[in-house]
């Protein structure tokens, strides 16, 4: 195995034992860098155990087939630990027996708080932390909540804690618009990280150059449409819901931007909280409508159409219903939905940015039989309408363009998501060449080891500087190009900009901390530790004081409906996740309406079973889950409003619900349900 000049030159303080943050371009062999770190540290370190974690599930095969195994088999155990592999459910048995695992961040989070035998580690088994993409150790994610517990334990001193070692093409600027903002959020990552110092290539930058070569960069701003007859209809239909609400001071430019979407949000939550179904389902059908704008502007009119259709024939078969605000909504759209479906196909008034992007890529899928591709687009609905778009364009067919999406493996209400399966068949195939095209969401921004691509677009995107940094650093061919579309004079453009600016604005930040004088360095690092425990401190401390009322006293209403469904008493939590309805009553109020879920993974002690919703409104709850072979139903709290003796509220998170709740008791379940029976009939 061999080392370019500027991976010996940041690796030198981690081959002595020291905590640094790597940073490196992307594309420049981060985690080979990190491998030999890790090869060596197994040599000389006595019982040396090597955790390498990870923010997306995909990136563990990816460590391990591409750098760890390969390198370290021959005198190494290596083990790749995700949400789909059995040995999770006995991870400390797993760290025990192997020298190196590569798992995700959550899965070794939980393993640190997780009591059981089988399953508990301490930081103080591991020698050395490897932690990827380590720009994400910060407030609540789950990087930093893993460097909690060590910070923790170092400020009481003490002692055997592991050697950090953090990777990174872009720690970003937090935010920051001023360069003191700037150097103090570079001087969190490094406190949160414990770093002795952030390592980058100050002597081999022209082997670096070679190495990691940037891309050209163009702006492709394009005009909006010259007239939008379809888009029009759209707003003029919004405006009649709002007529019929009763509010005709509504501003039509508002329509389609994110402005009128946090106006739409808060007006449901308004109607929920005081249940108003009238105005809680406007709210809900204007939402629709403003996506449909959002995809209008961003691809076809057929897409938006074919949105909106598909939304108005679920509202009409999964939630028929008597109400009369759903009987107009869905009457307006049905009375509108011939001219709809007319304008959508007309071809003259088309998307601008498409036309643009069908050059792009011709110009450079024609240049060459070998290219490839990325094009980021910011939702998942986009991403699946332009690699319809792409399959379907006649001229983009002679270029033989092989495309596919790829996007997230959580579910979304927005479109189907990814399994991991699927997402890994979609890597491999671009990889080996068969795929030469990839429409992504970010998740292809960030640890994709991918091939060099001639040419990456950034659709239409609004995002920070580390998003900007990490996708173009995908144009790593020879001659590649990086290419911005969006709709001249719009705020994406204008975001890029500014992009620039801070990536420059990080780069003078992180010069000045590296040349800070080493007192200076360490007391201020340690002052930000200090304050980062105290503060979590106190935040957890403020969170339990919430928890303020008796479960029997918090009512559960349906969101949609506002029927009153159960009470706190009636949950409990299944392995800290899944938040649980266990009293029997509570099946006169829903019904399962799906077979059971793919989730595309095993799960240790559990199976999926289908989606649940209101009887009485169609509204979606959440999913059934077989809990050793008892069913269960998990609800999400984002559909339900709360009452509490002070308040009606609804909640996005389950955290934050002002009332404690139990743990799962499965015996004792068992016992009051009569069901122990049942279970070893089952097991047997």
């Amino acid at each position: 195995m061999e080392l370019r000049s500027y991976q010996w030159e940041v690796i030198t303080p981690a081959l002595e034992g020291k905590n640094v943050i790597i940073w490196l371009p992307t594309g420049a062999g981060k985690t080979r860098a990190a491998m030999y770190v890790a090869m060596r540290h197994l040599q000389i370190v006595p019982n040396a155990k090597v955790a390498l974690i990870v923010n997306k599930v995909h990136l563990v095969q990816q460590h391990y087939r591409k750098e760890f195994h390969p390198h370290l088999k021959d005198k190494y155990k290596i083990i790749p630990i995700s949400g789909d592999t059995d040995e999770k459910g006995f991870f400390a048995r797993v760290v025990k027996e192997n020298d190196v695992v590569i798992c995700t961040a959550q899965i070794l989070y939980n393993s640190l708080q997780n009591p059981s035998e089988e399953k508990h580690v301490e930081l103080t088994d591991l020698t050395l932390l490897i932690i990827d993409e380590c720009h994400h150790t910060h407030k609540d994610g789950i990087y930093n909540k893993v460097m909690q517990i060590y910070l923790k334990k170092k400020l009481k001193h003490e002692r055997n804690l592991p050697q950090i070692l953090g990777l990174t093409a872009s720690p970003g600027t937090g935010g920051a618009s001023s360069f003191e903002d700037a150097v103090d959020h570079i001087l969190q990552i490094c406190a949160n990280l414990d770093t002795w110092k952030i390592m980058s290539t100050k002597v081999n930058i022209k082997d670096l150059e070679s190495k990691a070569r940037q891309p050209v960069k163009q702006y492709d701003l394009v005009p909006g449409r010259a007239v939008d007859p379809f888009g029009d209809k759209l707003k003029s239909l919004m405006e009649i819901i709002h007529e019929y609400l009763g509010e005709n001071d509504i501003i039509t430019p508002d329509f389609g931007t994110q402005t009128y979407e946090q106006k739409v949000v808060e007006m449901e939550k308004e109607g929920a909280v005081n249940a108003d179904r009238k105005k809680r389902t406007c709210a809900v059908h204007l939402r629709k409508y403003n996506d449909a704008l959002f995809i209008h502007d961003t691809v076809r009119m057929q897409d938006a159409y074919e949105f909106l259709d598909t939304f108005y024939i679920e509202e009409k078969f999964i939630r028929a219903s008597d109400d009369p605000t759903d009987v107009f909504l869905c009457q307006l759209f049905n009375d509108n939905n011939g001219h709809l479906l007319e304008l959508s196909r007309d071809q003259n008034n088309e998307n601008p940015k498409l036309k643009r992007l069908e050059e792009i890529l011709k110009e450079h899928f024609q240049s060459s039989q070998g290219s490839r591709g990325i094009i980021f687009t910011r939702t998942r609905q986009s991403t699946h309408s332009l690699h319809n778009w792409i399959t379907s364009n006649s001229t983009l067919k002679e270029l033989k363009i092989k495309s596919a999406a790829l996007t997230g493996a959580g579910f979304s209400n927005q479109t189907k998501h990814m399994t991991q399966n699927q997402q890994q068949d979609v890597i491999k195939n671009f990889d080996k060449g068969s795929l030469n095209l990839l429409i992504s969401t970010s998740i292809g921004e960030e640890g994709l080891d991918i091939p060099e691509c001639n040419i990456v677009v950034r659709y239409g995107l609004m995002t920070n500087e580390i998003a900007m940094v990490q996708a173009r650093g995908r144009a790593r061919a020879e001659d590649s190009c990086y290419s911005f579309l969006a709709k001249s004079g719009g705020k994406e453009s204008r975001r890029e900009r500014t992009n620039e600016f801070l990536e420059d604005l990080m780069k003078r930040a992180i010069e000045h901390v590296q040349n800070l004088p080493e007192r200076e360095y360490n007391e201020k690092i340690l002052d930000l530790q200090l304050s980062s425990v105290v503060e979590r401190q106190v935040k957890h401390a403020k969170v339990e004081q919430k928890k303020r009322f008796n479960p029997q006293d918090v009512r559960f209403d349906c969101r949609n409906c506002a029927i009153a469904v159960g009470y706190g008493s009636d949950f409990r939590v299944v392995e800290g996740i899944h938040h649980v309805n266990i009293n029997p009553a509570f099946k006169v109020y829903y019904e399962e309406f799906t077979p059971p879920i793919n989730l595309g993974k095993k799960m240790d002690e559990w199976v999926p079973g289908g989606a649940i919703r209101c009887k009485f409104c169609q509204g979606n709850w959440g999913s059934i889950i077989i809990y050793k072979a008892v069913p269960l139903p998990v609800v999400g709290i984002k559909n339900f409003v709360i009452e509490t003796p002070e308040e009606r509220t609804p909640y996005k998170q389950w955290k934050d619900v002002p009332f404690p709740i139990d743990l799962f008791n499965y015996t004792q379940y068992c016992e009051e349900n009569n069901l122990l029976k049942y279970v070893d009939d089952d097991d047997d």
